[in-house]
């Protein structure tokens, strides 16, 4: 069983819901960056999905592309986020961590030298936006033996011919986009949300949970209410960058940054 399966076991054993904070890696910095993840796992989070910046992040609203542009004025390349990843397993050996970004970089350093390096830092999971499973044939035959999971993003216009390759393959979980567009917007009909989950559970027996749209204790609970847990990306990105502009990087100011995580977590299990 992966890392990330024995999370969300875990979890719903414990009878609560997984809460997967995503940050941009390298934004503001790389150290930073390693301070935040820490400060994620003591707010609750369960699993952080670590943004790879990119250029053009096309799936991503302005709050991720900034954070993404932000990272790669740092340099922030695939070679320095598995270098976040190791010195983020110096102290923490059990959170599960999944790198999301796009195809071009992975294809650029090479699908075997991607999945040793990832592996060998430390990932336990690879979410490739613009990849199709209908194409990750490649990509799934070397992840396998090293117990990393893929995960595929399910859309509202997602086809039944894609869906039924995406619940074969995958494995970790399932993220569901809950609305049509770009991360940042608002959720609009959680009713159609939570039929849609209903029918993902009907296909399979991984974990779902819902990504894009969350950003406060109201959308947090009434998600997790319908699903196996939620991602919450633009409303922590957003605080982030308050790093950048006021300067201060302490412990203090980054606890401040992340403290929507633990306000979630609370609202969760309340």
């Amino acid at each position: 069983m992966s890392r990330i399966s024995t999370r969300i076991s875990q979890k719903k054993a414990d009878g609560k819901k997984v809460l997967i904070p995503y940050l941009v890696a390298g934004d503001p910095d790389a150290v930073t960056t390693v301070a935040l993840m820490h400060q994620l796992v003591a707010d609750g989070a369960d699993v952080i999905e670590l943004g790879v910046p990119f250029s053009d992040p096309s799936s991503d609203g302005p709050v991720i592309q900034l954070g993404a542009e932000r990272a790669l004025r740092q340099g922030t390349g695939l070679k320095a986020v598995f270098d976040i990843v190791r010195r983020f397993r110096e102290q923490d050996d059990t959170t599960p961590i999944v790198l999301m970004g796009y195809l071009n970089p992975v294809e650029i350093l090479g699908y075997q030298a991607f999945v040793e390096q990832a592996s060998q830092a430390g990932v336990d999971g690879v979410l490739i936006v613009d990849l199709p499973v209908s194409e990750a044939s490649a990509l799934l035959e070397l992840t396998r033996p090293r117990d990393m999971d893929i995960i595929f993003l399910v859309a509202p216009t997602t086809t039944e011919r894609r869906l039924q390759g995406i619940c074969e393959h995958s494995s970790g979980y399932l993220y569901y986009v809950s609305l049509k567009g770009v991360t940042g917007a608002a959720i609009s009909d959680s009713g159609e949300i939570a039929e849609r989950v209903q029918t993902l559970r009907s296909r399979t027996e991984l974990p779902v949970v819902v990504g894009f749209g969350i950003k406060d204790d109201n959308s947090a609970r009434a998600m997790a209410s319908i699903s196996d847990g939620v991602i919450v990306g633009s409303a922590l990105v957003e605080r982030i960058a308050a790093l950048t502009d006021s300067g201060a990087r302490d412990q203090a100011s980054i606890a401040e940054a992340t403290a929507i995580i633990a306000q979630l977590r609370q609202a969760m299990d309340a």
